[in-house]
């Protein structure tokens, strides 16, 4: 009899490959814009600016330091402004391109196909559990051709809170009519999905493929998605 018969999944950085579609979007504003004649003078150095200045927001998001409106009327001018670039008067612009592009992309990580066919085949209940947008996750999930496998998608818009509140892992319980003991959050993020999962009283498998250590132990940790296999 298997243990679990909920998995609550989160989707960027443990599905869908945030860095790799990310890059391939920030290549097509940094081309598109022309970016290089407004003094941004390497791909790289963009793209690399925008991951670590993103990343730090959705950190201080996590925290409940900043609000979603936050990051995006603000994230490309803080870029601007680490790469010592002025005077770009169209950062509002980029901003929605960004998020018109990113959704496209359908780039996701290793073995999370592999992993979803295996879940279904097993006739576990798949749900997603993600602090990003709405329409944003929604069109990354169809454009990666992974909608199908999720009976529940639920966003901190929809549940009024964010990981790692136990407001939204509360939602997300009652919406796949599931209870904490037979339900498993597989995340990469530590405070928002381990974190939080364990403090709600729900087992929490952690993708950790930087091989990161802390106080607390989830109750997997795994470093390749194909490695849950052997635990569900």
């Amino acid at each position: 009899m298997p243990k679990y018969k909920h998995l609550f999944f989160d989707l960027d950085h443990t599905l869908w490959d945030f860095e790799r579609n990310s890059a391939e979007s920030l290549t097509d504003i940094y081309h598109g814009f022309e970016l290089i004649n407004h003094g941004v003078m390497s791909l790289g150095d963009f793209v690399r600016a925008f991951l670590e200045i993103n990343t730090k927001l959705w950190d201080d998001f996590d925290h409940g330091r900043i609000a979603h409106s936050y990051i995006r009327e603000h994230r490309f001018r803080l870029v601007f402004e680490a790469l010592n670039v002025k005077n770009v008067a169209f950062g509002s612009a980029l901003g929605e391109e960004y998020l018109k592009l990113l959704p496209q992309k359908s780039h996701l990580l290793d073995g999370a196909v592999e992993l979803l066919e295996y879940c279904a085949s097993k006739d576990y209940q798949l749900h997603i559990v993600t602090n990003g947008f709405d329409s944003i996750q929604a069109s990354k999930m169809q454009s990666s051709g992974i909608h199908h496998y999720f009976q529940q998608v639920v966003t901190n818009e929809k549940a009024g809170a964010k990981k790692p509140d136990a407001q939204i892992f509360a939602y997300a319980l009652q919406a796949a009519n599931a209870q904490p003991h037979e339900s498993l959050m597989i995340g990469d993020n530590w405070q928002a999905d381990i974190l939080g999962a364990l403090r709600f009283g729900m087992d929490a498998a952690f993708y950790n493929p930087k091989k990161l250590v802390f106080d607390q132990q989830a109750t997997y940790d795994v470093q390749h998605l194909d490695e849950l296999k052997s635990v569900l």
